[in-house]
């Protein structure tokens, strides 16, 4: 069987808890067993999970823990992201101060919730010299078949306006986008 996923970019502890929060405000899964600064599982361990989810989509965090390189995280994404069971949906991409090449993002979700047509830095403030979104976990996207990528900036913070406590408005919002364009709500598979 085919499982729906979303890729998000992120796993430490404060991306975990807005993480499942926006999760359970979509009613997806989450693979809380994959956040970690970096990721703590292999990518096989983390396709077995997602095997076991109760239903789609399942939402599974990436992070490489600041290292520019291809650390932990890609390289567990790119397996999860291969594998012949998995459909990924989309993922987002989230900002960070890391100095790397980054990745084109189709759309961006700023911090006041706004759907932008370019891309945000790690506060989710609108950069729209560019539609690249730096972080270190995202290289990677670059090199897989993903039909739609978000730019966010840090999840679960963004000076407060995606805290966990408040709901995780703006992560709600880009996995919303994500799914309303891959089918399992009203959108149209991509």
């Amino acid at each position: 069987m085919i499982r729906n996923v979303i890729i998000i970019t992120d796993g430490d502890s404060v991306a975990r808890r807005a993480i499942e929060t926006a999760a359970k405000n979509i009613k997806a899964r989450t693979i809380s067993a994959s956040a970690g600064n970096p990721t703590p599982l292999k990518g096989k361990e983390i396709v077995e999970l997602i095997k076991q989810a109760k239903h789609d989509p399942v939402i599974v965090m990436f992070d490489d823990r600041g290292s520019p390189l291809k650390g932990d995280g890609e390289i567990a994404l790119e397996v999860v992201a291969r594998h012949p069971d998995i459909k990924v949906m989309g993922a987002i991409a989230v900002a960070s101060n890391t100095d790397v090449e980054g990745v084109e993002c189709d759309l961006a979700v700023t911090k006041e919730g706004e759907i932008i047509n370019g891309t945000v830095d790690k506060s989710g403030e609108p950069y729209w010299d560019s539609h690249k979104i730096c972080g270190d976990t995202v290289d990677i996207l670059r090199e897989l078949d993903i039909p739609i990528i978000i730019g966010i900036g840090d999840v679960g913070k963004m000076n407060g306006r995606d805290d966990f406590h408040r709901g995780a408005k703006i992560t709600t919002k880009a996995l919303n986008y994500i799914i309303s364009q891959g089918g399992l709500v009203n959108g149209p598979t991509r």
